[in-house]
């Protein structure tokens, strides 16, 4: 949410930040790097192969799938938002971020961050259709329909953001810019304004509030809705199939919202940076890496194309051989 230098009280102009990034946990540097390497490859690969295996095999093109495909491009631009540059904090002595790394950072996080909570919505309200009202699904839940759903997440994503950007992009920044994270959240960077920002603080809660909140209700709602419709389903099958399906994005959905609201959904007073990273380190490293395998893999379509991706490739690399 910067769009220019400013000079700071000494009268220098500011031309970039520095990152503490985990530095009060010296001697724990290349583990972590270690670790968030291995789990940044993962997410990359897994949510790349849903995004794969969605376009290419028919029996995934359905709303749920498709709004899952369009999770994991949300995931995919989080993570490699934040991640690169957290493991270069880690193994490098360069702590230094520019202006306009930071404003590309923060920009596509936020933007990136907030369509994903309205878009987790939106699935909410997906199953709550396939499981309530079947009969009509499929007329609702059509192409177009799905289309708008996902671009009105990215619009209500851009203008939730807009306004704190405008308010903040004016404002002048002070030295030292050292930033308590390991990227440019919007905490640590109010602190470094040489200015009142009260404003910009109460638009960021109210937003973060709005947004976050908004989304939860629309989720407990549909769910509570699903939970009293498949309690009263004749067929234990019904019931198991159903339950199995919520379960995942329950789950994920739990995660995400309750990382998100500790972090966002808090007066900036009450905030603790290590709690923050460690909230953060969920969002944007466990949360990515966790989606593929709860929302695709245990789904016993997703693993049926799989395996038939898997034998088709074992034939012709058989026939390749011989």
């Amino acid at each position: 949410m910067i769009l220019n230098g400013k000079e700071n009280i000494s009268g220098t102009a500011v031309t970039e930040f520095v990152l503490l990034g985990f530095s009060s946990l010296q001697g724990m540097q290349l583990p972590l790097f270690c670790i968030f390497l291995v789990m940044y490859t993962l997410s990359l690969f897994g949510n790349a192969l849903v995004i794969l295996i969605i376009r290419l095999d028919f029996r995934l093109h359905s709303p749920m799938y498709y709004f899952l495909s369009k999770l994991s491009w949300l995931e995919i631009i989080i993570t490699t938002t934040v991640t690169p540059k957290m493991l270069s904090l880690l193994i490098t002595k360069k702590k230094t971020i520019s202006f306009f790394g930071c404003a590309v950072q923060i920009t596509l996080y936020f933007l990136c961050g907030t369509t994903e909570v309205l878009l987790l919505g939106a699935m909410s309200v997906d199953r709550y259709l396939a499981i309530c009202n079947p009969l009509r699904y499929t007329a609702i839940m059509s192409s177009q329909v799905c289309m708008l759903m996902v671009l009105f997440c990215w619009f209500g994503g851009f203008i939730c953001i807009a306004l704190g950007l405008i308010f903040k992009s004016g404002l002048p920044y002070c030295g030292p810019n050292v930033i308590d994270h390991f990227f440019c959240d919007t905490a640590p960077l109010t602190l470094l304004i040489c200015a009142d920002t009260t404003l910009v603080e109460n638009i960021e809660f109210a937003s973060s509030c709005f947004t976050l909140l908004s989304s939860v209700s629309v989720t407990a709602v549909s769910y509570l809705c699903i939970i009293v419709t498949v309690i009263r389903m004749p067929s234990a099958q019904g019931r198991r199939k159903a339950f199995s399906t919520c379960s995942s994005h329950i789950t994920v959905a739990s995660l995400y919202y309750g990382s998100s609201i500790f972090i966002y959904v808090r007066p900036a007073g009450n905030s603790s940076m290590d709690f923050n990273k460690a909230a953060t380190v969920l969002n944007t490293v466990v949360t990515p890496l966790l989606n593929p395998i709860i929302y695709s893999f245990r789904n016993k379509v997703v693993k049926d194309v799989l395996k038939d991706a898997v034998k088709k490739i074992g034939a012709i690399f058989r026939k390749t051989v011989d």
